[in-house]
């Protein structure tokens, strides 16, 4: 009896060769964090340092002091929802209870309004119920957020001080690195492209020809020839000088 063919061994090969061209595709993309012996963690296209530690000496800052532990990098900035929840989970890992975190805002005498240190608008805000714009001269106010809630508050910059810092740098990739890893993603995807194409031609000859293997499919099969027709004389002629 003929054992059945053990199928899903293609399917394998794909699956495998499309997970490591999403490792190489991400490689691509993303940058890295600076190497300077502190602990950034990386997050969409940003870098984190959660200050912590022999570091965090005095454990409470004022605003300008807060600033001086990010050498090379922002205090904490808040584009989107996404990252502001990613600040209030990560929290936990560094500090244990509530930590009002200092962020990188101040009040723009050109705007008129709350700006960005890194001179981006404030596009996105998560103000805590009561949070009233007028608490304070515009000129010395700044805003911490609650790592417990992840809501903002609006605090004196001279004033009042906070218990959370978070440094905030954009990802750099090295140009050099970056064209390699394009290179290796654009080789992968060439071999899950033809991995792909084999196995639909394999598949399309297996409903044609059930039961064969891949050897079969390769196996040479000389071409019919139509004798020639000097030979075709030749037994013609035997064939008659017989019956005579």
């Amino acid at each position: 009896m003929e054992l059945p063919q053990k199928s899903g061994r293609p399917s394998l090969s794909l699956s495998c060769c499309l997970c490591v061209f999403l490792l190489q595709l991400q490689a691509a993309w993303m940058g890295d964090c600076p190497a300077d012996g502190r602990t950034w963690v990386p997050f969409q296209d940003r870098c984190y340092h959660f200050v912590h530690g022999e570091e965090d000496k005095l454990k409470v800052y004022n605003f300008e002091a807060a600033k001086s532990l990010c050498p090379k990098s922002e205090l904490l900035s808040i584009q989107s929802a996404d990252e502001n929840d990613f600040v209030v989970k990560y929290s936990p890992e560094v500090w244990k209870g509530e930590v009002n975190l200092w962020l990188g805002m101040y009040y723009d005498t050109n705007s008129e309004g709350m700006m960005w240190l890194d001179e981006e608008p404030v596009k996105f805000t998560n103000w805590e119920p009561g949070s009233s714009p007028s608490d304070f001269v515009p000129m010395e106010t700044c805003v911490a957020l609650h790592s417990d809630t992840g809501k903002w508050e609006r605090v004196s910059c001279l004033d009042d001080i906070e218990n959370g810092i978070v440094c905030e740098t954009a990802q750099t990739a090295d140009a050099k690195q970056k064209g390699n890893a394009v290179l290796s993603v654009l080789v992968i995807l060439s071999v899950f492209v033809i991995m792909a194409v084999s196995a639909v031609l394999w598949f399309l000859y297996q409903r044609q020809h059930p039961g064969s293997s891949i050897i079969t499919a390769f196996e040479y099969h000389p071409p019919f020839r139509a004798p020639n027709a000097d030979r075709s004389c030749l037994v013609d002629a035997e064939e008659f000088d017989g019956g005579a």
